[in-house]
């Protein structure tokens, strides 16, 4: 029997025309996994996902922002270039990279601006005291969105420029991913251990320091071998290559103060610094177990500075500190996959010491990111709100007399419908965040407002500014995003008297 291709084509019509009409019974948000709210039926325990007529037909959008109000947001603020001429006394560049911002040409009603507690109406001036002062350390900690100094390395470089200062602060003795604020080139043998790391076995001590993860040249062990043992034990060295990076700002290639912070060193370590292949500094590390910071000064910045170490047993490195001897210092504390909340389950002893020599004047922490696609209710947020919180008071207790400043989360979506759509706790997240950090004396800035709110990321994707993950920031979104915390930032650390500029 011979199909005419009129049945064929019919019966294809027919199918396609049924499919369409399956649209018209399914029912919005019908299949439910955590936040996601897909379209489908739903019948006892079994759940089908179907689109309905309005989500296949566009008819149902996530967002009313539009790409002109997010290219809007994005040029409120015009950010500042990397430069890449290194002349000693900057003259160069000196005119371009000094300018502030000039609110002539900034719609500052616009701006998402810094919210602050009410019960410290003094916070914005003693944020400018210290940053005014001889010296002001300033601890980053956040996710993998400051990572290789994302964020940080801007804003530092920013401040520097207004207040003095230098160098690219902390570097771990093992980078994991690439940063541009220095060159750091360990030797092969060095081991990273990282407590926010969930695919690792946290050291029974938990003294991880200030900077919560150290770096070995020997393998960690629980116990100390015996006489014996140690006698057996080959002597093992390592060293770490510092240079000045031609990719940072140039305020970065400006250090003199090195400081290898180390701990639980029980067993002799030798140490000598050399520049250029030149031996400038030979000691042994102290052998008390206590954390300690190695000091090395050098007239001028170094140009090939090698640090080697040698012993049978390694210490715990926490990392090294890269400064001018005075100004702005901000530490850039990328924690990949962490969400805040494993400060207060560190070594309070070991975290305190740190604090004491490193002497941090403000703490920014900017978190939430990797918490959101967990959260399944409004009760969850809370919750979440809370042990944030609560760590900023616990760090608050070991660095004596600092300001918190908390970042929230980007907008980050999720998959419905084929689409990418904002998470629906997201705004609640970002509200509770902010008013859980105000009545904890905790100032708080919104990325999510500042980037459009509901319905930006998708367009920020969009317009490059963030990768395809939908999460993370290309260079030049990352730019522009803070910039736009740096201007809010600078709106309440300028001086009374200039104002009425606003």
């Amino acid at each position: 029997m011979r199909i005419r291709p009129i049945y064929i084509s019919l019966f294809i019509l027919f199918i396609l025309g049924g499919l369409f009409g399956l649209m018209f019974l399914s029912e919005q948000g019908k299949t439910e996994n955590a936040q996601t709210q897909d379209d489908g039926f739903y019948y006892q325990d079994v759940s089908l996902k179907y689109p309905t007529y309005a989500t296949f037909l566009g008819l149902k959008k996530d967002t009313t922002l539009t790409r002109q109000d997010v290219l809007e947001v994005t040029q409120i603020v015009t950010p500042l270039d990397i430069e890449t001429t290194d002349n000693k006394g900057d003259t160069v560049v000196t005119d371009k990279i000094t300018q502030l911002p000039d609110f002539s040409k900034i719609d500052t009603t616009r701006l998402v601006r810094i919210k602050y507690p009410e019960n410290s109406p003094d916070f914005a001036n003693e944020l400018r005291t210290k940053l005014a002062s001889r010296s002001c350390r300033i601890l980053h900690y956040g996710d993998s969105q400051i990572e290789g100094d994302r964020i940080t390395g801007y804003l530092r470089n920013r401040l520097q420029l207004m207040y003095g200062g230098g160098g690219p602060g902390f570097l771990p003795v093992l980078p994991v991913y690439n940063q541009i604020s220095a060159t750091v080139t360990p030797s092969e043998n060095w081991q990273r251990y990282a407590y926010f790391d969930p695919t690792q076995k946290k050291f029974s001590h938990r003294k991880y320091g200030t900077y919560l993860s150290v770096s070995r040249f020997t393998a960690y062990q629980t116990e100390q071998p015996d006489s014996t043992a140690m006698n057996a034990l080959p002597v093992v060295k390592a060293s770490v290559t510092i240079g000045k990076s031609t990719k940072a700002y140039a305020k970065f290639r400006r250090f003199t103060n090195i400081g290898l912070h180390y701990g639980n060193c029980n067993t002799p370590i030798k140490i000598a610094v050399y520049n250029d292949g030149a031996l400038i500094q030979q000691d042994s590390l102290i052998t008390d177990g206590k954390y300690h910071q190695y000091k090395i000064r050098t007239s001028t910045t170094p140009t090939n500075l090698k640090i080697e170490v040698e012993g049978k047993i390694s210490a715990d490195f926490y990392g090294l500190t890269l400064d001018a001897p005075s100004g702005v210092q901000i530490d850039n504390i990328a924690m990949r996959g962490a969400s805040g909340t494993i400060f207060a389950s560190s070594n309070a002893g070991t975290y305190s010491r740190m604090a004491r020599q490193l002497k941090p004047k403000i703490v920014i922490m900017q978190y939430g990111g990797n918490t959101m696609p967990y959260l399944k209710d409004s009760t969850d947020v809370e919750k979440y709100a809370k042990r944030v919180v609560n760590q900023a008071n616990w760090i608050r207790r070991r660095a004596k007399n600092t300001s918190f400043i908390f970042i929230g989360p980007t907008d980050m979506c999720q998959p419905v419908n084929g689409k990418m759509e904002t998470y629906p706790l997201l705004p609640y997240l970002d509200t509770k965040l902010m008013e859980t950090c105000l009545e904890n004396n905790v100032a708080y800035w919104s990325m999510y407002k500042a980037m459009g709110g509901k319905g930006a990321m998708a367009l920020w994707v969009d317009e490059k500014l963030t990768a395809k993950d939908y999460m993370h920031f290309t260079w030049k979104g990352t730019k522009i995003i803070s910039e736009l915390f740096f201007t809010a930032l600078y709106l309440d650390l300028k001086e009374p008297k200039t104002n009425e500029e606003t």
